[in-house]
């Protein structure tokens, strides 16, 4: 019913900059929080950013002041801007959304395939 399309991962070196990108489509009533997680090898999922559809934004302690999210809501899509990349952001990259597919129904959250992202020394 929701389809959530990542891009822009890769490989990076140190201190350089990616910028993601997720795209909502299908039976999309509206849109409540989107966000962006992450996960690296043998840890779990944590939480990078998220954005509420006013624009309100959180961060994890770890990418604040380097990461910054935003959103299109006219184009159903969320960006992560990453600068000031490091090793330890290491990770496969994935995007949430929790989205409202019908009047009268709760939102429901969806979640991205991923997108690698790599970050040598």
């Amino acid at each position: 019913q929701v389809q959530l399309v990542e891009s822009g991962g890769g490989l990076v070196q140190a201190g350089g900059s990616l910028r993601l990108s997720c795209a909502a489509s299908g039976s999309i009533v509206s849109i409540n929080d989107m966000g962006w997680y992450r996960q690296a090898p043998g840890k779990q999922r944590e939480l990078v950013a998220t954005i509420t559809s006013s624009g309100s934004t959180n961060y994890a302690d770890s990418v604040k002041g380097r990461f910054t999210i935003s959103r299109d809501n006219g184009k159903n899509t969320v960006y992560l801007q990453m600068n000031g990349l490091e090793p330890e952001d290491t990770a496969v990259y994935y995007c949430n959304a929790i989205v409202k597919i019908a009047l009268g129904r709760w939102p429901l959250g969806y979640w991205g395939q991923g997108t690698q992202v790599t970050v040598s020394s």
